[in-house]
């Protein structure tokens, strides 16, 4: 839902009416746009450059947080860590004619989502993004100042820019959050973009890469202790393999009821803990207590909304990562994996660039 300036993702027609309520002057002069929203799709950044001939790809990102994050606010990877490559190279073939269509000279960032098999464009912006940075720095390409000189006139052949750039490592971009600094503000992520900044992390093993961006943004992931659980239902069944691989890992797993059931249905130890409206001892008292060093909860129905960004809340107020997104639980539980199992390697960006190999379209 689009109203105006403020965007949100509802669920149901309590969440609709609220919205029209509360953050919507319903008039002529401030619309609203209600389209579909693609559950569950990964979203992905494609950064291109074009001299009105030749097109080459800069970059495919594959975002961690599904579409409807906003770009912005969602950690991103290159390259891609989970697309098949017949959906790598459709994605390749698509911004090669959408930049012909367009008549771009210049760079050109295009959005899509994907889901299924499908592929869907979300949108097209025939300008640099704030993502080119970011894919310089992993590249090693000026794309930038290739962009102005190709504006200028001079073409891609004249500039030596003849092949796309193949990496053989991961980068990882993450959002820097401001959250600490209001006190009681919900950490969950939607449409409209709260970043204030964000930091970069390279490695061979993406896990790794990931983890670099959790500490470079403050967020240090533990090795061990224990690990809240709270996911919404269509969850459980999903949820079941991180905390599996979490016990492998040597932690302790503490969960609500319902969460804590589907987990020993498929053999995993937990400790059920309480909800708030149930008494002491609740999962706020492990947070202030400083027994829980990890919290995966993503966010169920209207009736637990307020225990959901009291936990959320309490869990930034006591620097306790928190991850509201099975895509993030993912990336996290690979991170904690590979910290365990490698340790954090350091190496100059320039060795990385040397790494780097042109390819052909």
């Amino acid at each position: 839902v689009l109203g105006g300036r403020a965007m949100e993702i509802v669920y149901d027609e309590e969440s609709l009416l609220h919205y029209m309520t509360h953050a919507v002057k319903a008039s002529p002069r401030h619309p609203v746009l209600i389209d579909k929203y693609l559950e569950n799709a990964i979203e992905v950044d494609v950064d291109a450059i074009s001299d009105g001939k030749k097109t080459y790809v800069a970059a495919i990102m594959e975002h961690i947080e599904q579409a409807g994050i906003h770009s912005g606010d969602s950690a991103c990877a290159i390259p891609p860590f989970s697309l098949s490559e017949r959906m790598v190279s459709e994605i390749r073939r698509y911004t090669y004619a959408l930049a012909k269509e367009l008549n771009v000279v210049g760079l050109m960032n295009v959005q899509y989502a994907v889901k299924g098999d499908m592929l869907y464009v979300l949108e097209v912006n025939p300008r640099a993004s704030r993502t080119i940075p970011f894919v310089s720095k992993t590249t090693g390409v000026p794309f930038a100042k290739l962009a102005a000189r190709v504006m200028a006139g001079k073409s891609l052949d004249e500039l030596g820019f003849t092949r796309e750039v193949e990496v053989g490592y991961f980068a990882v971009k993450e959002a820097i959050l401001p959250f600490a600094r209001f006190p009681g503000q919900d950490i969950l992520l939607g449409p409209e973009m709260k970043s204030t900044g964000e930091v970069m992390g390279i490695d061979r093993d993406f896990g790794t890469a990931y983890a670099k961006t959790q500490f470079g943004s403050g967020n240090t992931l533990p090795t061990e202790g224990t690990v809240f659980i709270s996911v919404k239902d269509e969850d459980k069944r999903i949820v079941v393999s991180f905390a599996q691989k979490l016990q492998e890992l040597g932690f302790r797993i503490i969960a609500t009821k319902s969460t804590a059931a589907a987990l020993r249905n498929m053999d995993i130890e937990v400790t059920t803990v309480k909800k708030l409206k149930e008494g002491h001892k609740h999962v706020l008292d492990y947070i202030e207590g400083k027994s829980v060093d990890l919290i995966l909860n993503t966010p169920g129905g209207s009736d637990t909304r307020e225990d959901e960004r009291l936990i959320r809340s309490t869990a930034v107020r006591y620097g306790v990562p928190c991850f509201t997104t099975m895509a993030g639980a993912a990336a996290v539980v690979h991170s904690i994996d590979a910290l365990k199992k490698k340790g954090i390697r350091v190496a100059a960006l320039q060795d990385y660039h040397k790494a780097s190999s042109r390819t052909g379209k």
